[in-house]
């Protein structure tokens, strides 16, 4: 265990840190429009924090840079105090010195980033390694890994995240039977969130057998949304990956669920497969009787027909499809299966992971389970309508 006293050491440096951050921040805001000057609160400020951060921040080493850094702006804010004149030479002085401020506080903000990013990592892999007595502390610094990720790329960032192995411990615990839903589930969005942050780097450490398995094991909405993102970004070897160990028919089975989220991203899963599926999950898809599910929900209250919502033409046939786009988009708020059939029909004619021989067969193939799913005539002819219109669903 951590000595608390170092616990407590260590939040009155972030705290100082923090100040010291936002100070930075608001100068170079001022320094944006030409209004730094020493006179200004986020100078003070600044300057304030320097005299007392002295002492804190020479206990560690990492932070030695930011020392020198606030040493160098004191050193600037006194030469903008003497460049109070009216000449060219004092204004050029001014200009350069307030140039050179907003560098150094752009200087301090990134310093006091990356102590902070080496921190909380360090914190969440002891976390992570260790029993897990807290759990609402340890979703804390899981949800704050989220979103820090979620401020876009940073090369130091990424370096403290590979340093630290972070990517396999939190394969590790989202894999853990022993591991609480809470945990699981947020180790899961900081997978998906190091994916978003840089795919090139962080699929390949992905164990995509072993995470599909982790994903589909509880019926979890929340595993379900990390599962569509994950086929995002990894496309068709996550995909393969799905059908070789023979999920498909459990991610058939949500469509039944009795939970509408649960059921709608099922579906929102079901076209990503579809997208960048091969024929053999496309297979798997319709020999599971997909269609018939689809037919089923599409006949329900929460479906209908997107047909319906009338063809886009005239003068401005931009302007026309917009407002059917639009007016498509509203109905689906409600109508989540509206056209679900023809929508999933789309996604193959559309995606990456077919040849084109295999979508011409698997439109034929989707018509015929259409004709057999159908309880009327009507039904048939209007859904395979939509099929064969599709490409403008």
């Amino acid at each position: 265990m951590e000595d608390p006293s170092s616990q407590e050491d260590k939040l009155g440096v972030l705290k100082v840190l923090e100040a010291l951050k936002q100070a930075s921040q608001e100068l170079q805001a001022h320094s944006a429009h030409n209004s730094a000057h020493s006179s200004s609160y986020a100078v003070k400020a600044l300057l304030e924090l320097e005299t007392e951060s002295e002492s804190i921040l020479s206990k560690y080493p990492h932070l030695s840079s930011l020392s020198q850094y606030l040493a160098d702006l004191k050193s600037l804010v006194e030469t903008l105090e003497q460049a109070r004149g009216h000449g060219l030479r004092s204004f050029l002085t001014r200009r350069v010195s307030t140039h050179s401020i907003s560098r150094v506080a752009g200087s301090i903000e990134s310093e006091i980033q990356a102590w902070i990013d080496r921190e909380s990592i360090e914190s969440l892999i002891k976390g992570l390694n260790e029993p897990w007595n807290n759990e609402d502390e340890l979703v804390r610094l899981l949800t704050q890994f989220e979103d820090r990720l979620s401020q876009g790329f940073n090369l130091e960032l990424q370096n403290l995240v590979l340093k630290s192995k972070a990517f396999l411990v939190l394969q590790s615990v989202l894999c853990n039977p022993n591991c609480s839903k809470r945990i699981c589930e947020n180790a899961a969005f900081c997978i998906a969130a190091l994916i978003r942050f840089n795919k090139d780097v962080f699929v390949g450490q992905v164990n995509m057998g072993v995470i599909i398995h982790a994903l589909l094991d509880m019926r979890s909405i929340h595993r379900v949304k990390v599962l569509c993102e994950l086929i995002k970004f990894t496309k068709s070897p996550f995909v393969d990956e799905i059908v070789s160990n023979g999920e498909i028919p459990k991610i058939l089975s949500f469509l039944e669920s009795k939970d509408l989220e649960m059921k709608v991203l099922a579906f929102d899963c079901i076209l990503e497969i579809g997208y960048f599926g091969r024929k053999e999950a496309v297979e798997a898809l319709l020999k599971g009787e997909l269609i018939k599910k689809l037919v089923e929900l599409q006949r329900s209250e929460l479906g209908g027909v997107l047909i319906e919502m009338g063809k886009f033409g005239g003068e401005n046939k931009e302007r026309e499809r917009m407002k059917r786009e639009k007016r498509e988009q509203k109905y689906l708020e409600n109508h989540p299966f509206a056209s679900c059939v023809a929508r999933f029909a789309v996604q193959l004619e559309v995606g990456e992971g077919l040849r084109q021989r295999e979508k011409r067969a698997f439109k034929q193939e989707i018509l015929t389970r259409v004709r057999e799913a159908s309880v009327s005539d009507a039904e048939a002819a209007t859904i395979i309508a939509e099929v064969l219109w599709g490409s403008s669903l």
